[in-house]
């Protein structure tokens, strides 16, 4: 899963969408731009709620990747 920053996000919803994803037992990578960061999601995100993660404050786009076969 993907996670994609609104621009200019703040460091405290940065920090809150990092916060809520370690405390769901998830690794995270992030890649910062100069406008936006993308946090990468480690581990079988199949039970995490895309609509959930959406609310979270400074998000702007969820992208789940599809598990192959």
């Amino acid at each position: 899963m993907l996670i994609i920053t609104k621009r200019d996000a703040p460091e405290e919803a940065l920090d809150r969408i990092k916060g809520y994803l370690i405390g769901h037992g998830y690794d995270i990578h992030q890649s910062t731009g100069a406008n936006r960061t993308i946090i990468g999601v480690i581990g079988d995100t199949e039970t995490l709620s895309e609509e959930e993660v959406a609310t979270l404050p400074g998000v702007l786009q969820v992208i789940r990747i599809a598990k192959e076969e």
